[in-house]
C-alpha cells in the first residue's frame, strides 16, 4: 500500500557557527551551539577545532 505524502516545504538554511576539524585526514565538526567547551577538542579524532560559518538547515 503506498500513501501520498504530497510535497514538503523546502527546510530554511541559515548561516551557522560550527566548530570544525583542523586534521586534514578527519571531517569532523559540530555546531557551535552543541558544544559545552570553550575550545574543543574534535571528537572523532581529539585535534584541535577552529571556528567556522557554514550554511545549514535551521534547527528549532
Amino acid at each position: 500500500m503506498s500513501f501520498s505524502r504530497g510535497p514538503k516545504e523546502p527546510v530554511p538554511e541559515v548561516e551557522t557557527n560550527v566548530w570544525s576539524c583542523t586534521s586534514g585526514d578527519c571531517q569532523g565538526w559540530m555546531r557551535e551551539s552543541y558544544s559545552f567547551e570553550e575550545e574543543p577538542k574534535c571528537p572523532l579524532c581529539k585535534s584541535s577545532m577552529e571556528r567556522e560559518v557554514r550554511v545549514l538547515p535551521e534547527l528549532k
